[in-house]
C-alpha cells in the first residue's frame, strides 16, 4: 500500500508540474496578445494626438493668413487714400491710370512677336517643327 500511495504522490507531483508548464505556455500567448493590444492602443492615441496637432497648426495658419490679408488690405487702402489726398495733380492721375492698365510701354512702336518654338512654313530651309539646324547657315554645325 505504501507503494500505491507513493505512486499516487509521484503522479500528483508530475501532474502539477505538467499543468504548470502548460499553463505558463498558454499564458505566454495571451500575455503577448495583451502587449500587442497595448501597443496598438498607444499608437492609436499617438496618432490621435498627431492629428489634433496638425489640425491646430492649419487652423492657426489660416487665422494668421487671414490677419495678414486684412493687414495687407489696410495698408493698400491707406496708400490709396494717401495718394488721392496728396497727389491731386491731374497729369499724375492720368499717368497712374495708364500704368494701372497693365501695359508696358516701350520707347518704340514696333510690335514685338513672341519667340517661336518651330520653323516657319514659308522658309525654304526649314525642315519642320523644332528643327535643330533652323537658323544656322548651310554647312554650319551647332556647337555642343
Amino acid at each position: 500500500m505504501t507503494n500505491l500511495i507513493l505512486a499516487a504522490v509521484v503522479a500528483l507531483v508530475a501532474g502539477l508540474v505538467i499543468g504548470v508548464f502548460f499553463g505558463r505556455s498558454g499564458q505566454g500567448a495571451t500575455l503577448r496578445q495583451r502587449r500587442a493590444e497595448q501597443q496598438i492602443e498607444e499608437l492609436r492615441s499617438e496618432f490621435t494626438r498627431y492629428q489634433a496637432q496638425v489640425n491646430e497648426h492649419f487652423m492657426e495658419s489660416a487665422h494668421l493668413l487671414r490677419r495678414f490679408n486684412d493687414a495687407y488690405r489696410d495698408v493698400n487702402q491707406h496708400m490709396a487714400r494717401g495718394a488721392n489726398r496728396l497727389c491731386n495733380d491731374e497729369d499724375w492721375m492720368e499717368e497712374l491710370g495708364q500704368d494701372s492698365s497693365g501695359r508696358l510701354e516701350h520707347g518704340n512702336d514696333e510690335t514685338s512677336e513672341p519667340p517661336r518654338d518651330y520653323a516657319p512654313k514659308d522658309d525654304p530651309d526649314a525642315q519642320g517643327t523644332l528643327a535643330e539646324d533652323y537658323g544656322l547657315k548651310k554647312g554650319e554645325k551647332r556647337a555642343t
